[in-house]
């Protein structure tokens, strides 16, 4: 079965003040304007996610360069795989690795793991969480790889001027070269540099393939392969998705679909925060990575000093959730929706054993299955929600599996392109995370951050009569 959508819950009258049929025509007209932008900027060359499925050379090459680990590591395991990245270049292979691998991988064995290497995220700079982990690791079966796009990324780079010293002071420098692979930028910035400079092993993240939409590419492909993720089968899925939303016409584009109510829901109605609340603990870091492509790519300015637009995504795990967060989706400002990701088919399915038959509180549970719950929480709280006004829709998933965890990425990308349309902006840059970058950069001390330190100065001290 194919991803489905049903956005019953989402339109008036099932919901008071839900999205009406007027509006519904209306936002179809428009998208068709938006998926002709989408297509023209894809047709220029500047949106490279859509090429990354059929991408065979790339792919090849990570796969080779897979290969050649494993036939490198002889008798020397691969015990363990660091990514040192941040936002999209650590959400992505997170995400992957919880959708793809069995619960707890990196608490499992060599042999429950098949072999296959654990998979650490190293996605901040907090000197704790960084010593701790080199401190465990065996640097020997260890392989770090380091993902930046520009290869300046100030953060990754610290990560990875501490990693390369670790190496070398453990292994020599011939041997800590072997350890370090670099996905980024094909011919430009400091890492394709060192790459070409040392002979350190690199691959590449398309030109025209922005951070966030990254995670085909190798920077969750690799490490998707090097786990044993069958990563043929998530690009086939991704691909078949992209088809999927050739056509202009919302009723069978599911993207656009998906898009054109969210961008109703937060223009017409209010509802500026969107949730996305998977009910798989599988896919509860698919919520992560969707707030992050979200967020960056859809609040903006229009225009220089305009208000900004964008929704706000917020990440919420069901059922975990329900005891949270719901009291606020439920009766708190009517300002959100809500979207369920579902999956039919669960692994490892429990059943409930029928124990104390004379306790009603208890009772009931005997002979049904925790899967079965879990779905049936969804389906109760999407009800509660629709009863109490409040819109929301539901994705279902015949299972998760590369194929279709495939489809779920190239769905959400492709929604947000359309979404950035549907909103006038650009989805594809970053305008505002670059002050505080450049800030950064003059407090430590960089040199081609001249104009930002004399702007840091100008601003105000701390005024001590405000703090307390």
């Amino acid at each position: 079965m194919p991803l489905r959508l049903d956005y019953s819950n989402m339109m008036a009258p099932s919901i008071d003040g839900g999205i009406t049929d007027a509006e519904w025509r209306e936002i179809g007209t428009r998208f068709s304007a938006a998926h002709a932008g989408v297509m023209a900027l894809h047709a220029a060359g500047t949106l490279g996610f859509l090429d990354l499925p059929d991408d065979r050379v790339l792919h090849r090459t990570t796969e080779a360069y897979v290969a050649g680990v494993r036939a490198r590591s002889g008798g020397d395991a691969l015990t363990d795989v660091v990514v040192l990245g941040i936002g999209g270049s650590a959400l992505g292979p997170i995400a992957l690795r919880t959708a793809l691998r069995p619960p707890q991988w990196n608490l499992l064995d060599a042999e429950a793991r098949s072999g296959h290497p654990r998979l650490h995220v190293l996605d901040n700079v907090d000197p704790a969480n960084i010593s701790a982990l080199l401190a465990r690791l065996d640097l020997r079966g260890s392989l770090f790889v380091v993902t930046s796009k520009s290869g300046g990324t100030a953060e990754t780079m610290a990560q990875y001027l501490v990693v390369r010293a670790r190496l070398t002071a453990a292994l020599g420098e011939a041997a800590a070269r072997e350890r370090l692979v670099f996905v980024t930028d094909p011919e430009k910035g400091a890492l394709r540099a060192i790459a070409r400079a040392e002979g350190v092993a690199a691959l590449e993240i398309p030109a025209n393939v922005g951070g966030r939409f990254s995670v085909l590419s190798p920077v969750g492909v690799l490490p998707a392969a090097l786990m044993g993720i069958d990563t043929a089968q998530l690009l086939a899925g991704a691909a078949a998705m992209r088809t999927r939303c050739a056509s202009d016409d919302l009723t069978s584009n599911i993207a656009g679909a998906f898009a054109a109510l969210q961008h109703l829901a937060d223009t017409k109605h209010g509802r500026r925060i969107q949730v996305l609340m998977p009910y798989s603990d599988a896919l509860r870091d698919m919520a992560a990575w969707f707030v992050q492509l979200w967020a960056e790519s859809l609040g903006k300015h229009r225009i220089p000093g305009d208000a900004g637009v964008g929704p706000t995504p917020l990440a919420a795990l069901g059922a975990t959730d329900q005891h949270s967060q719901v009291q606020l989706f439920m009766e708190g400002p009517a300002d959100k929706s809500v979207t369920f990701l579902g999956v039919e088919q669960v692994s490892g399915d429990v059943e409930i054993p029928s124990l104390h038959p004379d306790i009603a509180e208890l009772a009931y549970l005997g002979g049904h299955r925790l899967g079965e719950l879990l779905d049936i929480e969804r389906r109760a709280t999407a009800g509660a929600l629709a009863r109490r006004g409040r819109p929301n829709m539901t994705l279902t998933m015949a299972a998760v599996d590369p194929f279709r965890v495939g489809q779920l990425l190239m769905l959400f990308e492709l929604a947000t392109a359309y979404a950035g349309q549907l909103y006038g902006v650009n989805a594809f840059d970053q305008p505002g995370v670059e002050l505080g970058k450049q800030f950064t950069y003059a407090m430590l001390g960089r040199a081609d951050a001249d104009e930002a330190r004399r702007e840091w100065n100008l601003l105000p001290t701390s005024d001590p009569s405000r703090v307390i």
